[in-house]
């Protein structure tokens, strides 16, 4: 018998759609049935619309998020080529890891403080600085470790006026398909991203789309791709047969997450992005307005600066991670501790993305979680102001 299910508002996993679980469930399916053909295409399609890529070049994996990290480090960075990391989180350090992993040369450009994330006028001058421009420049789009958003849009802008010959890059896991991501529009050469958080789907796959810019480059290297798995030369064919309609093979693809993935996607672009970016912003503007009622103090430094994904918070002094969190779970909510390894006890963040934003009128996921966590907070101590 199974546990009892408890409400999963961590920033991914998030919950899923009845829908797309009924799609995970589908029975065993050869990779070149027709109709996993046909659905396999129109998912690389439409991955293309949510990113807003006419004509990039979208991939579809077995794998989780961090295998983009690998894909671009071992296909755009040649050995001893150099890379920017607009950091603002973990997940820059990691991703500027990958890419040394590879042989690429790691510039890390840091914010002044946790919760910041660096000025436009810090990357100028970085670009400027460096002896040979950068190969590429990353950006962690939304930094799961600090709940900090940057601003692509104006980055992407900045490289492309200082370094016309530099790719950018955005790691997208914990924003695509909650914050707008116009690739087309604002001249980002790569996106990446995962199936779990605002895409809706099961963990277990790898998303990324590559312009054709980007794939200029890929095809212009001196030296073979550094990754046999992520090598775009093997999987480029692969899911350019599936766009056609037709069978190809490199490595199984996971077949029901893609179904999965197929249905979750045609819900997502059942109604205009816009409106879905904009639900978002609302609800993660009700939760921050809320916890800060409640005189907590958010990490991100600014309210510009907070992506809508999620709400990362500090504990109120006296109370503890593992009180908060164990009491939360006790009344069947699940939310996530702090990940930053400078700051990790001392903050927590909820998850709000997906199903939980999209629902929000029909279930209540964000209303029950911040029920919860009141309680929670009152059971360890807390007197919350003016209540």
């Amino acid at each position: 018998m199974a546990a009892p299910h408890k409400l999963c508002m961590i920033p991914g996993p998030v919950e899923f759609h009845q829908d797309v679980l009924d799609a995970m469930a589908t029975k065993a399916t050869s990779h070149i049935d027709p109709n996993f053909i046909k659905t396999f295409g129109e998912s690389l399609v439409m991955l293309k619309q949510v990113l807003m890529c006419k004509n990039g070049q979208p991939f579809i994996i077995s794998g989780s998020g961090t295998l983009g990290w690998d894909m671009v480090a071992a296909n755009l960075v040649e050995p001893s080529e150099t890379a920017l990391v607009v950091n603002t989180g973990l997940f820059g350090d990691r991703f500027g890891e990958c890419i040394e992993t590879y042989g690429g040369k790691v510039t890390h450009l840091h914010a002044d403080a946790i919760g910041l994330a660096p000025t436009l006028e810090s990357i100028a001058q970085a670009i400027k600085a460096a002896p040979t421009p950068f190969k590429i420049v990353t950006i962690t789009h939304v930094d799961t470790s600090t709940g900090v958003l940057t601003d692509i849009k104006s980055i992407a802008r900045l490289v492309k006026e200082a370094s016309p010959s530099t790719l950018v890059i955005v790691d997208a896991v914990c924003s695509a398909g909650a914050e707008e991501i116009d690739m087309d529009g604002w001249g980002i050469d790569v996106v990446l991203t995962a199936s779990q958080k605002a895409l809706g789907t099961p963990p277990g796959l790898a998303l990324l789309v590559a312009s054709e810019r980007a794939m200029q480059v890929f095809q212009a290297r001196k030296s073979p791709p550094s990754s046999y798995f992520g090598s775009f030369a093997k999987w480029v064919p692969i899911m350019q047969a599936y766009m056609a309609n037709k069978p190809s093979y490199f490595a199984t693809p996971a077949v029901q997450l893609i179904i999965s993935l197929h249905t979750s996607l045609r819900q997502i672009l059942s109604r205009p992005l816009a409106e879905r970016f904009e639900q978002h912003i609302k609800v993660s503007d009700d939760v921050k307005k809320v916890v800060t009622s409640w005189g907590l103090k958010l990490v991100p430094g600014s309210h510009a600066l907070a992506a809508h994904t999620l709400t990362a918070v500090y504990y109120p002094e006296g109370v503890t991670a593992q009180g908060v969190l164990s009491s939360i779970a006790g009344k069947g909510v699940i939310i996530a501790g702090g990940l930053h390894p400078k700051i990790a006890p001392t903050y927590m963040r909820i998850g709000h993305m997906g199903l939980s934003v999209t629902a929000e009128n029909e279930h209540n996921y964000v209303k029950t979680t911040l029920a919860a966590l009141e309680a929670a907070l009152r059971e360890n101590g807390y007197t919350i102001p003016n209540q």
